[in-house]
């Protein structure tokens, strides 16, 4: 008779759970990050007027030049904080490349003033905590508690982002602004961003709740919100630059990322639209499709619109990096190959 012992190890084991590698994991999370991605973009592209499905060749093709437009501003960032004798860039750094395009500046600008705004309400609330709870304690000292309160309140207005190559930074002492004095920048607000409120507008305004809904998440969308390590490794940061980059600096990469989206898009757009309109006129596809009626300025987009597809991504793209004839006048007619960098979106 065959003892307890014996019995107990004569019972088949339990399987093993599967062992994964460090190496299969970071690949299962790269992979992770890429659809994250595809959606992002889709998400941009809604926001910029895409109301189609964007296919997956169109979204990788707007994901690998976005990542080069941000390699290239880094590469461009570390050589001028190479310049001036740092290791580390700077948020004035990434600014200066985008210095010839106003309005984007100005867009940037109102968004790191948006968020001084918000960290100094951040600031002033807990300090109010600690002000409510010092004054449960010493009843005496109530009044004095709160004024430091007061003081930060004062600070919780939209502040002025200054720039180190604007002409007000090469004096010593700066003009004080005053209470009444209206903001020059949103008083001459830039057409492009007129335009892009023109049209949201109107798109919005034949919304139901539910799409406005939609509308309103899909503006959330970015590239570094909760994702900044990935983005990082995303974009090669480490090997491009040394030192770890600040949370403001991957908020202004994330602010930049959505604006080149947004520009790829409206103008892959305006390229379709010319197409499809071309089309129209010389009877192209007469056979297959339906003719068109005309639409309205607050129809709602057809239901057999096609969407964006990676050859207008690529003629957009092509459009954009386009350099102005002053530029290349002098090479005209010589034997000099033109030689040219990556243009910034």
């Amino acid at each position: 008779m065959a003892s307890a012992f014996e019995v107990a190890h004569e019972r088949p084991l339990p399987p093993l759970a599967p062992q994964t590698e460090p190496w299969q994991d970071e690949i299962e999370e790269q992979a992770n990050f890429k659809e994250y991605l595809a959606n992002m973009i889709g998400k941009m592209m809604y926001v910029s007027g895409e109301t189609g499905e964007p296919s997956a060749e169109t979204t990788g093709m707007i994901e690998e030049i976005v990542r080069q437009q941000v390699i290239e501003m880094l590469r461009n960032c570390t050589e001028l904080a190479a310049r001036r004798g740092s290791r580390s860039i700077t948020i004035n750094d990434l600014i200066f490349q985008i210095r010839h395009d106003a309005p984007k500046v100005s867009r940037l600008r109102t968004f790191l003033s948006w968020k001084e705004v918000r960290k100094n309400v951040k600031d002033s609330d807990d300090k109010a905590g600690d002000a409510d709870l010092a004054a449960a304690e010493d009843p005496v000292g109530g009044v004095v508690a709160g004024a430091p309160v007061d003081d930060a309140a004062k600070k919780n207005k939209k502040a002025r982002v200054g720039l180190p190559w604007e002409p007000l930074s090469f004096y010593n002492q700066e003009v004080p602004e005053r209470e009444d004095e209206e903001d020059e920048e949103e008083e001459e607000m830039n057409y492009i961003t007129l335009q892009r409120l023109r049209k949201a507008d109107e798109r919005t305004k034949v919304m139901t709740r539910e799409e406005y809904v939609t509308w309103s998440e899909f503006r959330q969308a970015s590239f570094t919100y909760r994702k900044s390590k990935r983005f990082r490794e995303w974009v090669g940061f480490s090997t491009i630059t040394d030192g770890k980059p600040s949370d403001d600096i991957v908020d202004i990469l994330g602010f930049l990322t959505f604006e080149m989206v947004q520009t790829l898009t409206e103008e892959a757009l305006r390229i379709k639209d010319h197409e499809d309109l071309l089309k129209e006129r010389t009877g192209e596809d007469a056979g297959t499709k339906k003719r068109k009626l005309a639409q309205g300025l607050f129809d709602p987009p057809s239901e057999g619109r096609s969407p964006v597809e990676s050859r207008h991504i690529q003629e957009a793209f092509r459009r954009l990096q386009a350099r102005p004839t002053k530029l290349r006048a002098m090479l005209n007619g010589t034997s000099l190959q033109q030689r040219t960098n990556l243009k910034l979106i």
